[in-house]
């Protein structure tokens, strides 16, 4: 468990599902963002190394916060 109370294992799924998704939209010959976080500090809902891709169609997978700023 990490400090999340997550498992390792459950996180790096996550992870390569937003990459394969991803590369899946570069595939298809849409454009993506990747986003990262690198840093936290206080109460964070996400870890350091979360992601997020969205492509130029406004879709995205993963997260980089509690759910509030992907919506927005």
């Amino acid at each position: 468990m990490n400090d999340n109370g997550m498992s390792r294992e459950l996180v790096r799924a996550e992870d390569r599902a937003v990459i394969a998704k991803a590369a899946e939209w570069l595939r298809e010959g849409k454009k993506v963002a990747l986003s990262t976080v690198t840093q936290t500090w206080g109460s964070s809902p996400r870890p350091p190394g979360s992601l997020m891709a969205m492509n130029d169609a406004g879709r995205f997978i993963g997260s980089v916060s509690g759910g509030c700023v992907e919506q927005a």
